[in-house]
């Protein structure tokens, strides 16, 4: 069914002219900003604008296949479930009280959304939703390895801007794609007895500007020097305990 309304010149002029990401950022509240990749009306960099302007604990999430009105049953379902659990864990008086369940900076809590597969993940400042599809989720948010490639990738960009920008060189802008794969190691001790199997990352970066040769060749360089990925091909050990009871 196709609604008919009627906007005034005003109300179109009042919008253009508008700074709605300098007022936002005066609300000294929580913020919960949705976006779908496919909006043909308002675009990611809104949103962005927002995210950046934005001091106080904020919240983004991707409507992944949503329309601009939402107009699948499901997505509008989804959209308000998020809504409500956003609501309730951030809003004084929905749910829950100041202070509770305060994160410290540095640190996250992966809480159970559903008793399903999808997990709510918090950190002082942002919360998101994670779950496998694999499994049998329903997409409601990036699966753990996503959420490891989306570390890496992050940071190999991050780290390859910061050395870009103190270097004054002339780049536009950094693309990084990533995947994950097992690969079967064919060349190792104990191989033919029993095979072995090496994670592997695969990361594709694209600079875009003008660039030299060797400026390209630095950048690679750097990219390898980035934290997080130091983290990866470092010695790791995950200490776990148990706290609280029933």
């Amino acid at each position: 069914m196709v609604k008919k309304f009627k906007i005034k010149k005003q109300f179109l002029d009042d919008v253009r002219n508008a700074d709605s990401s300098n007022t936002i950022a005066h609300l000294r509240k929580p913020l919960l900003v949705m976006h779908s990749p496919l909006d043909r009306i308002v675009s990611i960099n809104e949103a962005e604008k927002i995210y950046i302007g934005e001091e106080h604990p904020m919240s983004f999430v991707s409507l992944h296949n949503a329309d601009h009105l939402l107009s699948d049953k499901a997505d509008a379902e989804y959209t308000t479930a998020v809504i409500a659990q956003w609501a309730g864990r951030n809003i004084e008086g929905e749910g829950r009280t100041s202070g509770e369940n305060d994160i410290e900076p540095g640190r996250l809590e992966v809480a159970e959304y559903n008793q399903r597969f999808a997990r709510m993940v918090r950190s002082d400042t942002h919360e998101w939703l994670a779950e496998p599809t694999r499994v049998g989720g329903e997409d409601l948010g990036p699966d753990p390895y996503e959420h490891l490639l989306a570390a890496l990738g992050t940071c190999t960009s991050m780290t390859i801007r910061m050395y870009a920008n103190r270097k004054k060189l002339r780049l536009e802008d950094v693309k990084v794609k990533l995947s994950h794969s097992r690969d079967h190691l064919t060349d190792c001790e104990g191989c033919e007895e029993q095979p072995k199997k090496i994670e592997t990352l695969d990361r594709e970066i694209s600079f875009i500007g003008d660039l030299t040769q060797a400026e390209r060749e630095k950048l690679m360089e750097i990219a390898d020097k980035r934290p997080v990925h130091k983290t990866l091909l470092g010695e790791i050990s995950i200490s776990s305990r148990m706290v609280g009871s029933d």
